[in-house]
């Protein structure tokens, strides 16, 4: 049934365009609002318009526009935006669907639609989620190319775009410095870092790997991020290293190691080794804590005793591989029997094991109500239609939509 749909700010680059098209072939009116440079440069021209007021009049403009348009359904990638908090809200007192697009729970190859929310504010974390016995019958994704290339080109033009149209819009409030100069420091910094890394880090890392040193893993998240901010008790990534310090300096087995993970995505933004090295001295745990950026993930995780997160989706790559986890943020796989519900001065004594038919029936609920194989950045191979994923027939019907053959598409938004 053709519906009334309208798109917030979305990943950077093309992908809101796409996703856009493949909506307009089902034959769905598609809607857009832009809220700086580098959105309307990915996506220009008819049914979009920009808001460039503050955010406090958000809440009204936004309410005409649903109302004017007969909006009956949102998207928007990340909820935790401001602008799409509002919106959520909105959505809600008016009975409209959001829906939200996120990096894939299953990583490398999927990316996330949720309705209502996703993390904290998802479905998984509210409601009791009968999970059903898993079988065989899934199918295996296709592979994605790794598209750090294009993402990196798309952040550049996103944020020239940005710079160079900030008098067009002046109170525009982005989540993160939308700076191109100190950003583009920051990038450089970063690569810079990861060159230097991948030399000083190798022996560390195989000293503990070796030996058989027992250690725990603690992946780091982005210093902003958002479900960081919005669904734990942590005001900062320090504050939460502080915490793990300390109980781990009180309760853990003297024999072993606590070994940070760095997010790549971090690099050039924190360093947190000063702090770390700070936290040794002060609780008497010299030579004990391994501090690394580049060491490979996976590795890490099948070799740890525990993985210690506060809501990373590193923790479902944890229980993938058998290890398990002690959440200390509200994720969507903190559950009973799946991750451990002791408290993190008991989880270092006694981290438990991972139930492996509980986590196959968590990931194959996953798979049907939310997961799509594909991913932001470029088509995936082999897709038959204009978004460049392949979409489960579940989340097809559910958002009254089709795999249409690109021609067809093409034909249908070209008029």
């Amino acid at each position: 049934m053709p519906t009334n749909i309208l798109l917030l700010q979305g990943p950077v680059g093309p992908f809101f365009k796409r996703w856009s098209r493949q909506l307009t072939a089902q034959g769905h009116r598609v809607y857009k609002i832009n809220f700086n440079g580098g959105d309307s440069f990915f996506y220009p021209g008819k049914n979009s318009i920009n808001y460039s007021d503050t955010l406090e009049a958000w809440p009204d403009f936004l309410q005409s526009i649903l109302l004017r348009w007969n909006i009956d359904r949102i998207y928007v990638f990340g909820d935790c935006r401001a602008y799409h908090v509002i919106a959520a809200e909105k959505a809600r007192k008016m009975g409209l669907t959001f829906s939200v697009f996120e990096e894939g729970y299953l990583r490398p190859d999927y990316i996330t639609l949720e309705e209502g929310g996703v993390n904290g504010n998802s479905s998984l974390c509210h409601e009791n989620i009968r999970l059903k016995p898993a079988d065989s019958s899934i199918d295996m994704p296709k592979h994605i190319s790794h598209s750090f290339l294009f993402s990196s080109l798309y952040s550049i033009i996103y944020y020239i775009a940005s710079s160079l149209s900030r008098k067009k819009f002046p109170e525009y409030q982005h989540h993160r410095p939308l700076n191109i100069w100190s950003e583009g420091k920051l990038w450089l910094k970063g690569f810079a870092r990861k060159l230097k890394y991948k030399i000083t880090e190798h022996q560390a890392a195989t000293r503990i790997l070796q030996a058989n040193t027992p250690y725990f893993l603690v992946p780091l998240q982005v210093h902003a991020d958002m479900q960081v901010r919005q669904h734990s008790d942590f005001d900062s990534i320090e504050n939460f290293i502080c915490q793990v310090v300390h109980s781990f300096s009180h309760s853990a087995d003297t024999n072993c190691t606590l070994v940070f993970k760095h997010h790549p995505l971090d690099r050039g933004y924190k360093n947190y080794s000063g702090l770390i090295k700070l936290l040794e001295e002060l609780h008497g745990i010299h030579g004990r804590i391994i501090y690394l950026h580049d060491w490979h993930l996976p590795t890490l995780l099948k070799n740890a005793r525990g993985t210690v997160t506060i809501n990373s989706t590193v923790g479902i790559s944890s229980l993938h591989h058998g290890t398990p986890v002690k959440t200390l943020g509200k994720a969507i796989y903190n559950i009973e029997g799946l991750c451990s519900q002791n408290d993190l001065s008991e989880f270092w004594q006694q981290p438990g094991k991972v139930d492996k038919i509980l986590f196959n029936q968590f990931r194959r609920h996953l798979l049907q109500s939310n997961q799509i194989n594909g991913n932001f950045y470029r088509p995936a191979p082999q897709s038959r239609n204009a978004s460049g994923l392949h979409i489960p027939e579940a989340l097809l019907r559910a958002h009254d939509i089709q795999n249409l053959p690109p021609r067809f598409e093409e034909a249908v938004t070209s008029h």
